[in-house]
C-alpha cells in the first residue's frame, strides 16, 4: 500500500456530468481527503465558469506537484474549451476520458496516489478511438496485468458482485462455469469480510427458480452448486444457489444476507440501483490497486445543467479511504 494519502479522481467524459460533479463536490466542501483530478484544465474551467462555481483550479504535471488549497488538476492538454460539447457524443472526449484512466492507474501502480476514484465514461464515445473498450474495470485490469477482475456494487442496504459484467447475456450464460464462479466467490468473501464482520453471502441461481432441480436448466446443478460446495469446504460463509426472484427480498427485507453473488450484470445492477441509485458505489475486485467509482453513467441529458448529484462520488471516495485503511 502506498505511503501517500493523496487520492486520484478521473473527471470522466467531458460531455457528461463527471466534470460538474467533481467541481460541485469541491465547491460544496464535500471532498475532505487530499485529491488530485485527472483531466483537462480547460474542460474543467469551461464548466466552472458556465455553472458559476468559483473553484480555484491549479494545473500540475504529476501528483508530486500537489499544492494544498486549490483543486489540483493533472492537465492532459487534450480538451480545449471549444472542444467541450455538453450532452453530445464526442470521440475526442471519449479518448480523453480513457487517457485520464490510464494515467491514474499508472500513478496508483507506482504508489503516487493511494487509490483512484473514477467518474463516468461513455462506452460508445470511447469505442470511437478504442473499438475493443468495454468498461473501466476491464481497461484497468489490463493495465494492471490481471484478468480475473469483477465489479462489486455496494450500498448501505446490500452488496452485490458479478460472475460476468460487460458482455452479452448469451456470453454471460457460457461464462457461468465452476472455475469462474469459484474465483468470484473467493474475491467476494475476501472483500466483504473486510467490510462486514461475520458476513453472510448468498449465491444467486442463473435460471428461473434456480433451475427447479434441472427443469429450467442444468447450470445450477453442474456449475453453480459445485462452486458453492467448494467454497464451503474452504470455510467461506456462502450458501446457495437460491432463486433470484426471492433472494433479494430475503437479503434486504428479511436481513438474511449481507451480499449476493450474481451470475450476470443486470441480475445485480437492477435491484441495487432500485434500492440506492444515487449513493451506490462501484468497487473493482481483483486489482493490485484500490479503485472505486460512481455507480451511474454520463447522463448526457442533464450534462452542463448543474443538476447532477454528488452523492455517489462522495460515497466512492469514502469507500476508497476506508479500503486503504483496512
Amino acid at each position: 500500500m502506498p505511503d501517500t494519502c493523496l487520492y486520484g479522481i478521473t473527471m470522466g467524459d467531458s460531455s457528461g456530468v463527471g466534470p460538474e460533479i467533481l467541481l460541485k463536490a469541491w465547491s460544496g466542501g464535500e471532498i475532505h481527503p487530499p485529491v488530485v483530478a485527472y483531466g483537462d484544465l480547460e474542460a474543467l474551467s469551461f464548466y466552472n465558469d458556465s455553472l458559476g462555481l468559483g473553484v480555484t483550479l491549479h494545473g500540475i504535471a504529476s501528483p508530486k506537484d500537489y499544492t494544498p488549497g486549490p483543486l489540483n488538476v493533472i492537465d492532459h492538454g487534450i480538451m480545449r474549451r471549444d472542444d467541450v460539447t455538453p450532452g453530445e457524443l464526442s470521440g475526442m472526449s471519449g479518448a480523453a476520458a480513457r487517457a485520464y484512466v490510464v494515467s491514474a492507474t499508472k500513478a496508483a501502480l507506482a504508489g503516487d496516489i493511494a487509490a483512484m476514484v473514477t467518474l463516468p465514461m461513455n462506452k460508445e464515445a470511447t469505442q470511437l478511438s478504442d473499438p475493443v473498450f468495454c468498461g473501466h474495470t476491464e481497461l484497468i485490469g489490463e493495465l494492471c496485468g490481471v484478468q480475473d477482475v469483477t465489479i462489486m456494487l455496494a450500498s448501505d442496504q446490500l452488496i452485490v458482485t458479478h460472475v460476468s459484467t460487460h458482455m452479452s447475456l448469451q456470453k454471460a450464460i457460457h461464462t457461468a462455469k465452476k472455475e469462474r464462479i469459484c474465483t468470484i466467490l473467493k474475491m467476494t468473501c475476501d472483500a466483504v469480510s473486510r467490510l462486514i464482520p461475520n458476513a453472510r453471502i448468498a449465491v444467486a441461481g442463473l435460471n428461473p427458480h434456480a433451475g427447479e432441480n434441472g427443469l429450467f436448466g442444468e447450470e445450477e446443478i453442474q456449475e453453480i452448486r459445485p462452486a458453492v460446495e467448494w467454497a464451503q469446504q474452504q470455510g467461506m460463509p456462502v450458501d446457495g444457489p437460491f432463486p433470484p426472484d426471492t433472494l433479494f427480498y430475503m437479503a434486504v427485507r428479511k436481513n438474511k444476507f449481507d451480499a449476493i453473488v450474481c451470475m450476470y450484470h443486470d441480475q445485480g445492477h437492477i435491484p441495487l440501483k432500485l434500492l440506492d441509485f444515487e449513493a451506490g458505489v462501484n468497487i473493482a475486485l481483483g486489482l493490485p490497486i484500490i479503485r472505486t467509482s460512481v455507480d451511474h453513467g454520463t447522463a448526457f441529458d442533464i450534462a452542463g445543467k448543474g443538476l447532477a448529484s454528488t452523492v455517489s462520488l462522495i460515497r466512492a471516495l469514502e469507500f476508497a479511504v476506508k479500503l486503504r485503511q483496512l
